[in-house]
C-alpha cells in the first residue's frame, strides 16, 4: 500500500456545501480502507492477573498507526462486541475528523452497534506531525482498547535524530471495564480500586512477564514519543545515569528545545524529547554495565505505584561480556529518586518553535467573552463530578444535578431539525457559558474566548466530611477539536491580574490536554478555590467537541462539557439526505456482515471506480 492511502490532510469544516466532494459515496464491496482496527472482548493475562478486556486486534496497546501529513485517510473500525457499543477517538488530531468521525458518543456520532463497522475519515494540515493515539471512547474501554497513531512530518523534521522510540504508558486494573463502570455509578458509590501497577508498551515485570527494552546505540540521539494512554494516574519517570534530555514537542506542536531531568505527564498528554546516548567513552566509565533503569512512578494518588523499563546499549564498544539488568526481576532498592508533583511543569517556559507554529497567541484585550468552568466533587450517598453545577455522562441519566441528555447525539439533532437543537447563544452568555435549554457551550466563528478552569474543594451533600485525599484531585483537561493556548495556571483562586502577571515574558504553546492541579492542597475546604488553569482559543473551526477532565473515572462521573461551534450554516456544510445514513443508530453508514454501508466522502472525493452505486 503506497503513502498516497496513508496521508491525512486538514480541510476546514466552514466551506460551502458545494466545495466538498459529499456527493461521492462508496460501498465496502468495492472500497479498501487504509488502516483496520478490530476490537473485541476477551481473557488475557496483564501482570499475573487474568483480566477480561477490550483489546484492538487482540493485543495491549493496539497496532501503532503511521500516517504523514497532507492527504486523506481512512480507517475502518469493527465492533466484535456482542455486549457494548464502541466509538474510537483520534486524540489530539485538531479538527482531523470530518462531522460524523470525532469518535464522541452522544456528541458528533451514534456510536457503533455490536458486530457493525464504520469507516473514519481523518485528515490533518502540513504543521501538524507529531505524537498521538487512538482510543475508545465509551466506558472505561480505553484503559486498554488504544494504540499510538504518529503522523509524519512531510519534509525533513525540524530537529535532527538518529532513530525514534516510542513510551506508550498505561496501567493494568483487576476490574472489568463493565465492573468500573457498574461501581462508579453505583448508590451507594464503590470506588473500584486503583491500578495493580504500570504497563511500558505492554508490558511489566510485576508477578510475571517481563519489563519492556528499549534497544539503543552508543553515540546515537533519539526521539523519544512518550504517550500517555493512561485511565488515571499523574505519571513522572527519569533515567538511570543518564543526564537531562530536551522536549522538543508537547501535544503534537514543536516547541524551542527545553532542558529536563525529569517527565511529567498526565492522561492525555504526550512529549516528544531528544534523548542523547551515552558514547562508547561515557560508557566505559560505568563499570561494565550497558543496562540501565528507566523508572516509572504515580503521583497525586494514596499509593506510589512503581515500574520499569530498561534502557538496553547494543555491545559495540567492548569486547567480552557486559552487565545485563534481568527482565524478569525488578530492583529491591529504587535506583532513582523522584521528585514529588512538580506542580506547573513546564509552564510558562515552553515556547512555540519558530516558522513552525503560527504564534498567534490572543492577548487579553483581544478577549471577546471569558468562561468559568468550576469542577468539584459532590457526595451525597453518590459521588459526582460537577462543572458548573452540572454532570454530563454517556448515559445522560444519574442522580442528582445530572444533566439529561438528548436522546440522539448533538450533531444528529442539529441535522433534524435546526432550530430546536441549536443554542441559544444569548441566554449562554447570560449564563456564563452555558446554554440552559440544550446544556452546550455555544461559541460564535470570530470570537476570541478565554476559559477559566478552576477547582472548588469538594462538599458533600449528604453531611459527611470531605477533607482529606478525595477533597481535591489533579485533573488533565482535554479539548477536543481546535487546540488552545495553554495560558498557564496556579494555586487558589484564579484572578486576571495574577494571571497576566504570571504570562508576562511567556509565548505559550497550543496543547489539546492540560493539567488542573490541586497544589498540594489536596484537604481544601468544601467550595474553596483549589487551583486554575487558564486556556484561550480563536473560534475558527466549526463543530462539536468534548471538553472534559480525562480521567476516565472523572468523565464516567460527570465531568464533561460539551461545545457548539458556529451556527447551523456552519455546522451544517453537507445537507439532507446526504447525511441520512448516520442519523439513525445502526443507520446505513454503518455496516455489518450482510451489509456494505453508503459512506460519504468529505474529503479528497476519490472512492474507486464503483463509487456511489
Amino acid at each position: 500500500m503506497g503513502w498516497k492511502r496513508w496521508c491525512l490532510f486538514l480541510m476546514p469544516m466552514a466551506v460551502s456545501a458545494s466545495s466538498l466532494s459529499h456527493s461521492c459515496r462508496h460501498r465496502s464491496c468495492s472500497f479498501t480502507p487504509d488502516v483496520v482496527l478490530n476490537v473485541t472482548r476477551q481473557t488475557i493475562s496483564i501482570g499475573g492477573i487474568s483480566r477480561y478486556s477490550t483489546l484492538v486486534n487482540g493485543s495491549i496497546p493496539g497496532p501503532t498507526i503511521r500516517i504523514p501529513e497532507e492527504q486523506v485517510v481512512w480507517i475502518r473500525v469493527y465492533n466484535e462486541m456482542s455486549d457494548d457499543n464502541l466509538t474510537m477517538h483520534w486524540h489530539g488530531l485538531a479538527q482531523a475528523a470530518y462531522p460524523f468521525s470525532d469518535g464522541t458518543p452522544m456528541a458528533s456520532q451514534w456510536p457503533i452497534p455490536p458486530h457493525h463497522f464504520f469507516d473514519y475519515e481523518l485528515k490533518t494540515a502540513r504543521g501538524t506531525a507529531g505524537s498521538y493515539y487512538y482510543h475508545s471512547h465509551i466506558g472505561f474501554q480505553a484503559s486498554t482498547a488504544t494504540g499510538a497513531l504518529i503522523v509524519d512530518d512531510s519534509g525533513p523534521p525540524p530537529y535532527t535524530y538518529d532513530e525514534e522510540r516510542l513510551v506508550f504508558l498505561q496501567e493494568y486494573w483487576p476490574s472489568t471495564d463493565d465492573e468500573v463502570s457498574r461501581d462508579l455509578t453505583a448508590t451507594p458509590r464503590r470506588w473500584p480500586g486503583e491500578p495493580l501497577g504500570w504497563l511500558i508498551n505492554g508490558k511489566t515485570a510485576n508477578g510475571s512477564g517481563h519489563m519492556d527494552v528499549i534497544d539503543i546505540d552508543p553515540g546515537k540521539t533519539y526521539r523519544f514519543r512518550f504517550v500517555a494512554a493512561t485511565a488515571l494516574s499523574l505519571a513522572l519517570l527519569g533515567f538511570e545515569h543518564h543526564g537531562p534530555f530536551d522536549v522538543i514537542q508537547a501535544d503534537a506542536g514543536y516547541t524551542e528545545p527545553r532542558s529536563v531531568e525529569w517527565m511529567q505527564i498526565g492522561s492525555g498528554q504526550r512529549y516528544d524529547v531528544l534523548f542523547r546516548a551515552k558514547t562508547c567513552q561515557e560508557l566505559q566509565k560505568e563499570d561494565g554495565r550497558m543496562d540501565f533503569y528507566m523508572q516509572l512512578e504515580s503521583r497525586e494518588r494514596h499509593e506510589v505505584v512503581t515500574s520499569y523499563a530498561i534502557l538496553r546499549y547494543s555491545n559495540d564498544c567492548f569486547c567480552g561480556e557486559s552487565k545485563r539488568l534481568s527482565e524478569e526481576t525488578i530492583p529491591t532498592v529504587k535506583p532513582l529518586t523522584l521528585p514529588p508533583t512538580i506542580d506547573g511543569y513546564l509552564d510558562y517556559v515552553l515556547r512555540p518553535l519558530s516558522g513552525v507554529d503560527d504564534d498567534d497567541f490572543p492577548t487579553a484585550a483581544e478577549v471577546t467573552r471569558r468562561v468559568v468552568l468550576h469542577m468539584q466533587q459532590i457526595r451525597n450517598s453518590y459521588v459526582l463530578w460537577l462543572v458548573n453545577d452540572e454532570a454530563w455522562t454517556e448515559a445522560g441519566t444519574g442522580p442528582g444535578p445530572t444533566r439529561a441528555r438528548p436522546e440522539e447525539p448533538y450533531l444528529v439533532s442539529l441535522y433534524r431539525n435546526r432550530s430546536a437543537h441549536l443554542p441559544d447563544y444569548g441566554a449562554a452568555v447570560s449564563r456564563g457559558g452555558l446554554c440552559p435549554r440544550t446544556g452546550t457551550y455555544p461559541a460564535r466563528i470570530g470570537e476570541v474566548v478565554e476559559v477559566v478552569l478552576q477547582q472548588l474543594g469538594a462538599k458533600a451533600l449528604d453531611g459527611g466530611d470531605m477533607q482529606g485525599p478525595a477533597a481535591a484531585d489533579t485533573h488533565p483537561w482535554h479539548a477536543h477539536g481546535p487546540h488552545v493556548w495553554d495560558a498557564g495556571s496556579g494555586p487558589g483562586q484564579w484572578s486576571p491580574t495574577e494571571a497576566e502577571r504570571r504570562l508576562q515574558g511567556a509565548r505559550p504553546v497550543k496543547r489539546d490536554t492540560t493539567l488542573l492541579y490541586r497544589y498540594g492542597d489536596a484537604a481544601a475546604a468544601p467550595d474553596s478555590a483549589a487551583g486554575w488553569r487558564l486556556w484561550r482559543l480563536r473560534v475558527r473551526q466549526p463543530g462539536v467537541w468534548m471538553v472534559h477532565c480525562h480521567t476516565l473515572q472523572h468523565m464516567m462521573q460527570g465531568m464533561q462539557t460539551v461545545w457548539v461551534h458556529g451556527d447551523a450554516v456552519d455546522l451544517l456544510s453537507v445537507g439532507r439526505p446526504d447525511v441520512d445514513g448516520y442519523l439513525e443508530y445502526g443507520g446505513d453508514a454503518y455496516g455489518n456482515s450482510s451489509y456494505d454501508p453508503r459512506v460519504l466522502h468529505f474529503g479528497d472525493g476519490e472512492c474507486g471506480p464503483d463509487c456511489g452505486r
